[in-house]
């Protein structure tokens, strides 16, 4: 498991994931179904939006953890695996872009657990909830269009 010895190291790879979210919704916006294209669309712009967010955050240093907090995030366990390319069935991208949405949540409501600083708090609860709102998204859509047709 991957060992983070500062908070920037935490937001780095927080900062990371929402580029990667925005590369892979902008990516495959093009190749969903054209109901879905603008959520893909929406969810890139919002992905961009939280990346601002952390790196606000980054950039005016608001925030500390100490070595113990960060050696028990357990980072590794918000990522998602997997060679992923462009030829992916609608099935798959809903799959893929769920994982990533809880991987978010998990990852942004754990931070909001170990700060003690209000609006910290707030910030990341604030973003576990939109990652959330996302997944819920794409179930309802995996619902609709996927276990409907099986």
């Amino acid at each position: 498991m991957k060992q983070f010895n500062s908070f920037d190291d935490i937001l780095n790879f927080a900062i990371a994931n929402e580029q990667d979210a925005f590369e892979f919704y902008s990516k495959y916006s093009a190749l969903v179904k054209p109901e879905m294209k603008e959520i893909f669309i929406e969810f890139a712009q919002e992905e961009i939006k939280h990346k601002a967010r952390l790196m606000k955050i980054k950039e005016e240093k608001l925030f500390t953890f100490s070595p113990e907090k960060i050696n028990s995030l357990n980072l590794s366990d918000y990522t998602v695996s997997g060679n992923f390319t462009l030829d992916l069935s609608y099935q798959d991208a809903l799959i893929l872009a769920m994982l990533k949405e809880k991987s978010a949540f998990r990852l942004y409501l754990n931070l909001a657990q170990k700060t003690d600083v209000p609006f910290l708090k707030e910030l990341f609860l604030s973003l576990a909830q939109e990652e959330s709102k996302h997944k819920l998204r794409f179930e309802l859509e995996y619902d609709e269009y996927i276990l409907k047709e099986n």
